[in-house]
């Protein structure tokens, strides 16, 4: 069974830091990717990164590029998405899901989801 288990969401003030951790179970990272979601109130999903950790191939949102960096630890089967410079428009629930064997930023062809992590950046 393919679990996805996110963490590491909170409350931080604008230009701080945040962590995410996206621990994988039932899959490889070697062999799927992970994408990171979010979904603010009343706005769509967007996909903002995602990571192929068999060959390092990485996608980000031009919104997040140069802010947030995906790294993944295959050994622990676990994605971490560091998010840096953090604005006021950041504010979503995060979400981290599996499915495609090469990064897309397109929902429908995640098949896995884990639960949300709500990250709050303060003005």
């Amino acid at each position: 069974e393919v679990q996805l288990q996110a963490s590491g969401g909170g409350l931080v003030q604008a230009g701080g830091s945040l962590r995410l951790s996206c621990a994988a179970s039932g899959i490889s990272l070697d062999d799927y990717a992970i994408g990171w979601f979010r979904q603010a109130p009343g706005k769509e999903r967007e996909g903002i990164c995602a990571i192929d950790g068999s060959i390092g191939a990485t996608y980000y949102l031009d919104s997040v590029k140069g802010r947030f960096t995906l790294s993944s630890d295959n050994a622990k089967n676990t994605v971490y998405l560091h998010m840096n410079s953090l604005k006021p428009e950041d504010t979503a629930v995060y979400s981290c899901a599996t499915g495609p064997r090469y990064v897309s930023s397109w929902y429908r062809e995640y098949d896995y989801w884990g639960q949300g992590t709500q990250v709050t950046v303060s003005s």
